[in-house]
């Protein structure tokens, strides 16, 4: 096994624990709140400061959206899945990438090279996306590492931003991106590494 597969299946088990772990603090704290525990219990208060980060945004959306905010916590679970599974999939094709590069540099293949190569210039910007995805949840504009990743990314979220518009607060003018950017390396994948 590679040293690339490796770091691939560290970061899974990275990503699945941490949404294994909120999935258990979710549930809990809606244990908790159906059997109507003390509030102010430790145990109560613990699993609250624990979780309130993650739940609050998401009610505030789902106010502003005009629906119930007790599917609060089940939305919660389902954006944190969502989440690992796009962040473990770039990964994947990051690592693919490299794989693919140091394979093909040693058997000398230059067509599969340049597809690699393509490949994973289209993994990266997917990570760019998906960091500002991330990042915008809670880091202020002004964040160095946040204005870096629009400078990277506006030129081609912007046009796809004007032509699709938002679905009430959400702009999902990125996931459009992340899946014609996914099109694109299938297409790569298909044509040049094979």
């Amino acid at each position: 096994m590679s040293i690339f597969m490796q770091i691939y299946d560290f970061f899974w088990y990275a990503v699945a624990s941490v949404i294994v772990f909120l999935v258990v603090l979710i549930l809990l704290r809606s244990l908790l709140n159906y059997a109507d525990v003390n509030p102010f219990s430790w145990s109560a208060r613990t699993i609250r400061n624990l979780t309130d980060p993650f739940i609050y945004p998401v009610r505030r959306g789902i106010l502003r959206a005009g629906l119930d905010p007790k599917i609060a916590p089940l939305v919660t679970i389902l954006i944190a899945v969502l989440l690992g599974y796009i962040a473990v999939q770039l990964v994947w094709d990051v690592m693919f990438t490299l794989t693919g590069i140091v394979v093909s540099l040693q058997l000398g293949l230059i067509i599969r090279l340049v597809g690699f190569a393509l490949y994973g210039l289209l993994a990266f910007y997917s990570l760019l996306i998906f960091a500002r995805i991330v990042f915008s949840l809670g880091v202020s504009s002004i964040n160095p590492v946040m204005r870096f990743l629009v400078r990277a990314t506006e030129p081609v979220l912007g046009p796809f931003r004007r032509l699709i518009p938002p679905l009430g607060m959400f702009d999902i003018s990125p996931i459009v991106v992340l899946l014609l950017i996914q099109l694109f390396q299938r297409a790569i994948a298909g044509t040049l590494i094979r």
